[in-house]
This record gives structure tokens, C-alpha cells and sequence, in this order.
């Protein structure tokens, strides 16, 4: 299988909140990068012609809640996929910076906050 992502990912295990209109769900994060999140998918949650949710967590160790408005790209049986649509300065700072200390790289990730700008600005 060929890999077609151009973003680094990071292994991230964390409950989280999925959200939707009134509708919420507990879920846990499987990993995440600046552009995107892969969520468990919640048993009682079920598909729908809407695919914009909210998102958010807390940062373990730390009182600091990442919140972001995502896009469902994929879902299957126990997955989804979900793409960062929105996402406030002072979370994606802190997306940022866990990112950064978990590749070890800051290079990678400069090179990738410019591809989601180039991405974001078209």
C-alpha cells in the first residue's frame, strides 16, 4: 500500500470529546498530527449526511484543552478519520509544541506548518 500522507503523525493515546450539533460521545485519540486526528469510533456513534464535528481533549498531565473543528474523511468500523478544519491559536500552539517534542525534529515540522498553510491559503 502506497502512503499518500504528507504529514507526520504521532502515536497520542487520549480520551477525547466527538461532537456534533447537540449529539456528543466519548472516544479516545489513536494519533494525531497538525492537520488531522484518528479517533476510535464510539459504538453508539452512527454516520450521517452532516461530516463537520468538534474535538477536544486535555493535554495529560497538564490543564490545557485542545479544541478543533474537523471534517470527517474516513470512517470505518472501528476508526475515524477526522481532518482539522479550524483551530483556535492558542490550541493549535499547543498541538504544535506536543507534535514538536514528539518528533524530535523541528525542521519536519516547520516544513509541515507550511504545507498546511499552502494548503489552507488555495
Amino acid at each position: 500500500m502506497v502512503e499518500h500522507r504528507r504529514f507526520i503523525r504521532i502515536i497520542y493515546h487520549a480520551d477525547a470529546q466527538l461532537g456534533q450539533g447537540q449529539a456528543q460521545w466519548r472516544t479516545e485519540i489513536r494519533d494525531l498530527s497538525i492537520h488531522g486526528v484518528l479517533l476510535v469510533r464510539p459504538k453508539e456513534w452512527q454516520p450521517t449526511n452532516k461530516i463537520e464535528y468538534n474535538v477536544s481533549f486535555s493535554l495529560r498531565d497538564a490543564e490545557i484543552d485542545i479544541q478543533m473543528e474537523t471534517e470527517l474523511v474516513q470512517c470505518c468500523e472501528q476508526y475515524l478519520r477526522m481532518q482539522i478544519r479550524h483551530i483556535d491559536l492558542d490550541s493549535i500552539s499547543h498541538l504544535k509544541r506536543l507534535v514538536e517534542l514528539n518528533v524530535g525534529n523541528d525542521g519536519f515540522l516547520e516544513r509541515e506548518l507550511a504545507q498546511l498553510a499552502d494548503i489552507h491559503s488555495k
